[in-house]
């Protein structure tokens, strides 16, 4: 377990030594919080007034009914093109300071515009497969979430290169999958998980400000505690941000050094070559 922190924070500190080049790059991931937080209103606001105006205990009608599953697939759609548009600007952005470029935001915001189709088609296909493995997960809540949660996994791995291959080569979805999976079986092999995990690292950084929640709680004071939520609260959008960052900038990396065979700049080939690693 301590061999893995350690290769996954190195990792990260590669991936942070990108970052430090073009910190505006966290803009992508705020902006793309944002616009799905508005995104959740604006389905879940209606819902709301409309649950309200019944005056009963009931929503209007059942999320396991057609019309839930429909209004579930266009949130699933809304969702998966505002993530896939901000990932498409900020992994554009790596793979051009990763090639040795000194890109903008404007750059990757270029970018991204210019492949909407494609985004949109991608976000049609994510939001399929979600649906899909929600209707599984419905049908037998104990064995439909087992099944439902590999599926998702194998799904995670699959699509690990898609963004990327969208982005360079702009390939369609469906290519853009294929080419993913060949890639990742063609450089480390037939069989193939991944051997970082960058959630693990931030939730143990989250564990000091956690703490001090914990001591401002003991101290009784109102003053202290509000100060240490608060604290808290922009101490985990700061990480949420930096870590959907790094993960886009190791994303591209993955990608480079699969496609080319050589580690892009600020990456070594020992680091990336146990990136995925034989099950």
């Amino acid at each position: 377990m301590f061999a893995k922190i350690s290769y996954t924070w190195r990792l990260m500190r590669a991936s942070w030594d990108v970052l430090k080049k073009d910190k505006a790059l966290l803009l992508f991931p705020l902006m793309s919080g944002a616009c799905c937080l508005l995104v959740l209103a604006t389905f879940a606001i209606p819902l709301l007034i409309a649950h309200a105006a019944r005056s009963s205990d009931s929503m209007p009608f059942h999320l396991e009914s057609a019309a839930g599953y429909g209004l579930l697939f266009c949130f699933y759609m809304a969702n998966y093109f505002v993530i896939t548009f901000f990932n498409t600007a900020i992994i554009s952005c790596a793979v051009q300071r990763l090639s040795g470029g000194a890109p903008t935001v404007a750059d990757g915001f270029r970018e991204a515009f210019a492949r909407l189709p494609l985004i949109a088609e991608w976000a049609v296909v994510q939001a399929t497969v979600g649906l899909v493995l929600r209707i599984i997960e419905d049908r037998s809540q104990k064995l439909g979430r087992i099944v439902a949660g590999l599926l998702g996994i194998a799904w995670t791995v699959a699509g690990f290169l898609v963004l990327p291959v969208l982005v360079v080569e702009r390939k369609g979805p469906f290519a853009a999958l294929k080419e993913s999976t060949v890639l990742l079986k063609k450089t480390w092999g037939e069989q193939f998980v991944g051997g970082f995990s960058f959630g693990a690292i931030f939730v143990l950084l989250m564990l000091p400000a956690v703490l001090l929640v914990v001591l401002g709680f003991v101290t009784h004071s109102a003053v202290v505690i509000f100060a240490c939520i608060g604290f808290l609260v922009i101490y985990l959008v700061a990480l949420s941000l930096i870590q959907s960052a790094l993960q886009s900038i190791f994303q591209a990396a993955v990608y480079l050094y699969a496609r080319n065979a050589t580690a892009p700049e600020g990456f070594s080939a020992d680091l990336l070559s146990g990136a995925m690693r034989p099950k």
